[in-house]
């Protein structure tokens, strides 16, 4: 009896392991494809943050635009001088990514306009099955391009205090930053709701709205 005990103590223990290694395994996949989905969005949203830098004038010290690593993407610039210089670079980001988001989109709601029925599944199904490869593919590029363009539209976690940290020392000595106060506490709230995917709403909604302008252009 004692040696069941123990062959079925090793089975559970074997299978408890197996299991483990199945769900990180499925985890870091899953982690993998989602990186990997996000890298246009992570590229753009660098890309605006260097030529904001380079506009402003602010010295670069390293850039990475994409790495599987964390944070996937990263700008090292000096400390600007002025708040509006700070304000330019951290916004910069949400102005581009959505920007181009909004006209990846607007070529994929042209795109799926034109070649399928959208009034029925059946019809959609049907004309999809007939489009030429070429078209699908552009459906498909364009949709990616669209939301993880859009998705990356908000700034990080680390533009967005360093944004808040310097607004909330800085507000009693320059008029200017209260301007802009309102707008960072937008930009702060909205980088904490990225943990309840308002991130993916945003770019959601931008789609909506690409939609909505091709319906309403007749294209």
């Amino acid at each position: 009896m004692a040696s069941e005990y123990v062959v079925a103590a090793v089975a559970l223990v074997v299978a408890l392991v197996a299991v483990a290694v199945a769900v990180s395994g499925f985890s870091y996949l899953l982690w993998l494809v989602l990186r990997v989905f996000s890298a246009p969005g992570v590229v753009v949203h660098e890309f605006a943050h260097k030529q904001a830098c380079d506009a402003a004038g602010v010295p670069v010290a390293e850039v990475v635009y994409f790495r599987l690593g964390d944070p996937p993407g990263y700008v090292r610039h000096h400390h600007p001088k002025r708040y509006r210089t700070s304000f330019l670079i951290s916004v910069a980001p949400f102005l581009v990514n959505t920007i181009i988001s909004l006209v990846a989109f607007l070529g994929f709601a042209w795109l799926v306009t034109t070649t399928v029925d959208v009034a029925s599944v059946s019809a959609a199904v049907a004309d999809l099955r007939v489009a030429p490869p070429e078209t699908l593919a552009l459906v498909g590029l364009s949709g990616w391009l669209g939301l993880s363009v859009g998705m990356q539209a908000f700034p990080s976690t680390g533009d967005a205090k360093t944004l808040w940290t310097r607004s909330s020392s800085e507000w009693r000595q320059s008029p200017l930053v209260l301007l802009g106060v309102p707008v960072v506490v937008v930009i702060y709230v909205a980088n904490l709701l990225s943990w309840l995917w308002a991130d993916v709403l945003y770019a959601l909604a931008l789609g909506v709205a690409a939609f909505s302008v091709v319906g309403w252009i007749g294209l």
